[in-house]
């Protein structure tokens, strides 16, 4: 048989069969005299073979490893731990319906992918047109996966139910156009930090360090997100935040 031959017989292509012969996965036929490989059918048992391994989702390093055993002893445990990765992918694929029913089921614009239990939070937030409150989304967006985040995001989910922060929000939203030395600025920090429910600061991972809101890299990159009278609350309430972090921990 030509390679034309074999590979309508087997149901694969012709630059298929040759990328096998080109990695070593099916032998070279020998060819005849005009120089054409002749096939045999020993080389179209081994080529079905490699067809129907490959649909069951080896890849070809593993296909060589299980034609390179005629025993098929290895075959067995190669098809075993191709179920198991199945399996695996099945409960990730899973998850994901998960997320995106809690993300087609809420208030949520679905802009980006969340975890579940930042989705429930951000659902269970009051609808509101404040510029600091989509800001505050986004940025619970940037802890969404980090470590001790959805033991955080269970602990806010009383502080987004609570009516009154929205007030807060609209305290901050009028400090747009304010100076850094405003005489609301203080108030509002301490209002902002007595907000912060017990149960968040219990859920902060103990390793963080409590001079992060001070010095850290974030931290600057965060401030520099808000109006300069804004920041300056945002900056007192990291502080009050550490403080209070710290006062629990001794």
């Amino acid at each position: 048989m030509r390679i034309g031959e074999i590979a309508a017989l087997v149901g694969v292509t012709s630059r298929a069969i040759r990328h096998y012969h080109h990695i070593g996965l099916l032998p070279e036929p020998g060819r005849r005299t005009n120089g054409y490989r002749a096939y045999s059918v020993r080389h179209a048992v081994l080529l079905a073979r490699i067809r129907r391994l490959t649909e069951l989702g080896l890849g070809l390093d593993e296909v060589r490893d299980v034609v390179a055993d005629d025993a098929g002893r290895e075959l067995v445990e190669v098809l075993g731990e191709l179920d198991a990765d199945l399996a695996r992918q099945e409960e990730e694929i899973g998850e994901r319906r998960r997320r995106l029913a809690l993300l087609m089921a809420g208030p949520v614009n679905g802009r980006e992918p969340v975890s579940p239990a930042l989705a429930e939070l951000l659902g269970a937030t009051p609808a509101t047109d404040s510029p600091t409150a989509t800001k505050d989304r986004e940025h619970l967006a940037l802890l969404d996966g980090a470590e001790g985040a959805d033991e955080i995001f269970g602990a806010l989910r009383p502080m987004a139910e609570d009516p009154s922060v929205l007030e807060l929000y609209e305290r901050l939203d009028a400090l747009a156009a304010a100076s850094p030395d405003d005489h609301r600025i203080a108030p509002l920090a301490a209002d902002l930090v007595a907000a912060v429910p017990a149960g968040v600061l219990d859920a902060i991972p103990s390793g963080l360090p409590s001079g992060l809101p001070a010095g850290s890299g974030f931290a600057e990159a965060l401030l520099a997100d808000y109006a300069p009278a804004q920041a300056e609350v945002v900056r007192r309430m990291m502080a009050g935040v550490a403080a209070r972090l710290d006062g629990a921990a001794r």
